[in-house]
């Protein structure tokens, strides 16, 4: 196909929802698949999603070649998300926000927080609803009646059939949607094994992990790029992102504070970042770096020592259990960590780098949960030594923990001051026991949600912090700046 002209003026930038009936809709396979064939005509492509999700932006941002950003109108006012938007998008030539879940599930049943049809209704967005069309023909014209009829301000724009069976299904239900919603449906997508992406206990392999340990990946991300050019009518598709309005520009709120001060480095932050561990937003990383941060990567799995000159070190989350093996015999980095640790560096840890600091981590593969373990990993598991920061163990279970999380600081920590108040979320399958839980210092309050134990989270010990939530910069906005000045005043004291 010849390349498509884009109209651009200011923030009216071309720009659709991909929305799914259901979970597991094949709405990330569609967007996976759009940005491969968006990029290929030579278009700038940026990717969103809807939700705190990392998974699939580590694959908006491996096709399409530029850094996806979430989007969250629990964590976000309409204001910030559309910040974080126009921001992400400068350059680009299109937008592809992929949603989460169904496109009404959110927070509540009453209303629309945190819901894919929350973004498109901040972003005057239209929408594309993947319906998974596996087993039903006429009725997915009730589906989508259902979908355009419940909410009138989503635009609902088209449909893409998912999981077809033959080219009369495909037909018949395309002829159902037409005539009894009036809504077009521009893709019939047919059902086929091999552009499934595996599975994990809390999602979908990491893009990291496939890109360094699967040889044929490349090869899945050209047939699900050549599926959707084959049987999603593109043409169809830039007239829906084509219809989006323009809608006001919000003043900034968050990025312009912070602009011409990064100019002069105060701090160097490592951050762990490979296979096991690489659950970080773009925003909270470049808000970092406007803060005056340089921010230099390692790897617990490989590297030997942490890298030269850091004033403290961020382990964010991931899958530390299927690399536990690695992670412990890399005794040096475990060492390196614990001096760090002693000499009262800054420390930042969440959820997959809390269990890193602790003592021990045991893990079992859960069953009928198949992870990379199962694919290529050596033995079934074990107890492993990690960095004994924090004295404990973690344990994995089959409790499974997915909450949006409000807190309060119940003491002054490296991120903010007693009374301080945040939103982020947690996801879990593991229990931290602790040694002596009674003597050990909690920073935060959990209000809504689990924590590590009796509502409370956030561990603190010397100039460290761990906790199983994860914090959004853009959301608590006290979070790169306290981070950095923590770390600059570590630099002159050994402990505040």
């Amino acid at each position: 196909m010849s390349h498509v002209k884009i109209r651009i003026m200011n923030i009216n930038i071309p720009r659709v929802v991909i929305a799914g009936d259901r979970s597991s809709a094949g709405k990330t396979t569609v967007c996976i698949g759009l940005l491969g064939a968006l990029r290929a005509r030579g278009l700038e492509v940026q990717g969103f999603k809807v939700g705190l999700d990392y998974i699939d932006p580590g694959f908006h941002t491996l096709v399409s070649g530029r850094p996806s950003r979430n989007l969250d109108g629990f964590l976000m006012s309409p204001e910030v998300v559309k910040e974080i938007f126009i921001r992400g998008c400068e350059g680009a030539d299109i937008a592809v926000i992929e949603g989460v879940r169904g496109l009404y599930e959110g927070l509540n049943y009453s209303d629309d927080v945190g819901s894919t049809a929350q973004i498109a209704k901040i972003l005057d967005c239209p929408v594309i609803l993947v319906v998974d069309a596996g087993s039903i023909t006429r009725s997915v014209a009730a589906v989508v009646n259902g979908y355009k009829s419940f909410d009138p301000e989503v635009q609902l724009s088209g449909v893409i059939l998912n999981n077809i069976g033959s080219e009369r299904h495909g037909e018949k239900a395309e002829r159902a949607v037409e005539k009894y919603s009036g809504v077009k449906v521009i893709g019939k997508i047919p059902r086929k094994s091999e552009l499934g992406i595996s599975m994990r206990h809390l999602g979908l392999i990491t893009a990291t992990e496939c890109k360094n340990r699967r040889d044929d990946f490349d090869s899945v991300l050209d047939k699900i790029k050549t599926s959707v050019e084959e049987n999603v009518n593109i043409k169809m598709f830039f007239d829906v992102a084509n219809s989006a309005r323009a809608f006001k520009t919000p003043e900034s709120r968050i990025f312009r504070t912070k602009m011409g001060r990064s100019k002069e480095v105060k701090v160097r932050i490592a951050v762990a970042f490979d296979e096991a561990f690489n659950f970080y937003y773009p925003d909270t990383l470049d808000l970092l770096v406007l803060e005056g941060a340089e921010l230099v990567y390692f790897s617990p799995i490989r590297d030997k020592k942490l890298p030269e000159g850091v004033d403290a070190v961020y382990i964010g989350g991931g899958f530390p259990e299927i690399y536990a093996e690695e992670l412990s015999s890399n005794t040096q980095m475990l060492d390196a960590v614990k001096d760090f640790y002693d000499g009262y560096g800054v420390i930042y840890a969440e959820c997959g780098g809390l269990m890193y600091l602790l003592e021990q981590l045991e893990y079992k593969p859960l069953q009928g949960l198949p992870g990379r373990r199962a694919e290529s990993h050596k033995g079934e598991g074990g107890s492993f030594e990690m960095c004994g920061v924090i004295k404990g163990l973690v344990r994995f279970g089959e409790k499974r923990v997915v909450n949006y999380v409000e807190g309060e600081f119940r003491k002054d920590c490296i991120l903010g001051k007693k009374g301080s108040r945040f939103k982020g979320h947690e996801f879990h399958h593991s229990e931290i026991l602790l040694e002596d839980v009674a003597n050990v210092d909690f920073a935060y309050k959990i209000l809504r949600g689990e924590g590590i134990k009796d509502g409370m989270d956030g561990i603190v010990s010397k100039n460290c912090l761990a906790s199983f939530a994860h914090l959004h910069a853009a959301s608590y906005t006290e979070f790169a700046e306290n981070f950095v000045r923590s770390a600059v005043s570590a630099q002159n004291s050994v402990e505040f």
